[in-house]
């Protein structure tokens, strides 16, 4: 045989010396493998004889190999480089000793005009889109072609498909001058490989030691009818005959986790404070302006134009972000209570590297206790042990005996459960007229201890000092009244 070539024979055998007839049972099989790939077609040989009871030749093979080497590679280290055939890239653990590639749901917009979710076209409108998606190598070395018949195909599955797109760049060549980068921005030269109408699609094998690169792209988040995990497989055909598939003779694959939403508590030094301008509240936005110009914050104020009339940005959007190793960037989750700020989250803060969210409940299903002034998360926790370093959800309920009691939505809880990370709390909030956990409960910073506090309101305090007021002659006192 050539000198590449190793052999042995399952089940093993009594040794004998070298060249000498092995004796076969009749559930033998022979095993072959090669210490390198192949520089050209059936270039690697192996002499096969059968001997008979008297070691009379009864038949005879030369066998000619080509050898291929072949990974689809992921970043599953998750250190922000796609390494060659990390042997975890299969699976996936949480944790940060943890493991398994990371994608990004697509969900900003690398447009400022006649904008929509990058997720929702199935084309890549610009080169900086790319950077929201995971990249994924193929490395292949081996003969300048594959053998006649033979052919790479990537596939998913049709549950997969719904959840992540790939697209493959066309060359294995960097853009090295201005006209090859201007190319570089058009559709064409990222054709899509995967998605939800083509579940398996042939890929170029580019010959010698070549690396192509995919990009893959989320398309949902995690939700009650997926877990956020998807599986992504490369396979080598073999042709058998005319009229018969070809049938895989090696595949490889790759897992993927959809990045969580998570949300941010309110504990974290603040970026950007928005508020509503409303025709009776001048003299609290001159106060804000002040406060947040002498903090060295930025203010945005969303005007009557768009929020018509409605003042309760807390209401309408939940601020949070999805990260990975390679990208990371805020997304709003938009409240379903659907009043006058309805199209702000979408029209003003959805943009490139701003992403955007929403669930839609039936309009007889949405109540009050929707409104994101009932969803609120806590600094980092530990919880009987579990530890919980983004903290968790609290979100209000109605008393859980209760026959016509308000409950945030399904569709807002089975998403924020699916999210995992950060496990809901669900409170008694229903006994408010409004309804909302932020009314009776918040966190604050503190220096020391846990470095928070919660403040937690008591309707019995507050009831007592009115009537001690009252009682001082106060009774007529006007709210807000100077």
């Amino acid at each position: 045989c050539t000198p590449s070539v190793q052999y042995s024979l399952t089940p093993p055998t009594q040794e004998t010396s070298h060249l000498s007839p092995v004796p076969l049972n009749g559930n033998a099989a022979l095993l072959i493998s090669m210490s390198r790939a192949s520089e050209t077609e059936n270039d690697s040989k192996l002499s096969v004889r059968y001997y008979g009871d008297n070691e009379e030749i009864l038949g005879k093979a030369l066998l000619h190999l080509t050898a291929v080497e072949i990974s689809l590679d992921v970043d599953a280290d998750r250190d922000g480089t796609v390494e060659k055939n990390n042997p975890d890239k299969g699976s996936w653990k949480w944790g940060p000793n943890g493991h398994g590639a990371i994608v990004l749901v697509n969900c900003d917009s690398e447009r400022s005009y006649w904008k929509e979710p990058d997720n929702l076209d199935d084309r890549i409108s610009k080169v900086s889109d790319l950077k929201d998606m995971s990249l994924m190598v193929l490395r292949t070395r081996g003969p300048a072609k594959l053998p006649e018949g033979y052919k790479l195909t990537m596939h998913i599955s049709q549950g997969d498909a719904e959840t992540v797109r790939v697209f493959r760049s066309s060359s294995k060549h960097k853009a090295t001058n201005f006209l090859q980068n201007l190319f570089s921005s058009f559709i064409k030269d990222y054709p899509l490989v995967l998605s939800r109408e083509v579940l398996s699609q042939e890929v170029p094998y580019l010959g010698g030691e070549g690396e192509l690169n995919f990009y893959v792209e989320g398309l949902r988040f995690p939700d009650e009818d997926f877990d956020g995990q998807v599986t992504i497989s490369l396979s080598l055909l073999e042709p058998i005959c005319d009229g018969i598939p070809e049938t895989p003779i090696f595949t490889d694959k790759v897992v993927f986790r959809v990045a969580p939403w998570i949300m941010t508590p309110n504990t974290l030094p603040p970026i950007e404070v928005f508020v509503c301008s409303t025709e009776d509240n001048f003299t609290f936005l001159e106060g804000m302006d002040n406060l947040v110009a002498e903090s060295g914050y930025k203010l945005n104020v969303c005007h009557e134009y768009m929020n018509r009339g409605d003042r309760w940005m807390q209401d309408e959007v939940e601020f949070g972000y999805i990260d990975s190793p390679h990208q990371s960037f805020p997304v709003v989750l938009d409240s379903p209570r659907n009043r006058g700020l309805d199209n702000f989250p979408y029209k003003v803060l959805l943009g490139p590297d701003f992403g955007y969210v929403t669930r839609v409940a039936r309009r007889k299903d949405v109540s009050s206790l929707d409104s994101f002034g009932n969803l609120e998360v806590s600094p980092p926790v530990t919880v009987n042990g579990k530890e919980y370093p983004l903290g968790r959800i609290i979100i209000g309920v109605a008393f859980p005996t209760a026959t016509r009691g308000r409950n945030m939505t399904k569709v807002v809880q089975d998403f924020l459960w699916a999210q995992k990370i950060q496990k809901p709390v669900a409170l008694f909030s229903d006994w408010l007229s409004v309804g909302h956990v932020d009314e009776f409960m918040t966190f604050v910073p503190a220096p020391d201890r846990k470095g928070f506090r919660l403040l937690l309101a008591s309707p019995d305090a507050a009831y007592k000092l009115f009537k001690g007021l009252q009682k001082d002659g106060h009774g007529d006192a006007k709210q807000f009244e100077v």
